[in-house]
């Protein structure tokens, strides 16, 4: 387990659901990646880079909904810059995308 946190610490945590509207390869990526651009709503268009190529096909992930962190800094990889960090569960070399159980309104907060 990592360091404790308080409240105050996760409450500075943006988590939203949001919808992937487009998925592209990213070849240039250091471990195999794909490039996801993801619908906030309100919040607007957020692009990531995602090491999710294990589990996902492209054409699985389109109209996902997915949760994640949109208040980190933007990161640049390679010649693309991430947005937002996408979320998942890992288990070795496998990550397992957070979602919600049942469509919501994308850019809804997860609390």
């Amino acid at each position: 387990m990592n360091e404790a946190i308080t409240f105050k610490d996760f409450s500075k945590v943006d988590l939203r659901v949001g919808t992937i509207i487009e998925v592209n390869d990213f070849p240039e990526a250091r471990n195999p990646a794909y490039q996801l651009v993801i619908d906030f709503g309100e919040l607007g268009i957020k692009k990531s880079s995602a090491q999710i190529t294990t589990l996902y096909k492209k054409e699985d992930l389109l109209q996902k909904q997915i949760v994640a962190v949109v208040n980190f800094p933007r990161k640049q990889i390679a010649k693309f810059m991430s947005e937002c960090l996408v979320v998942g569960a890992v288990n070795g070399k496998d990550v397992h995308l957070l979602n919600p159980e049942n469509k919501v309104k994308k850019g809804t907060s997860v609390n």
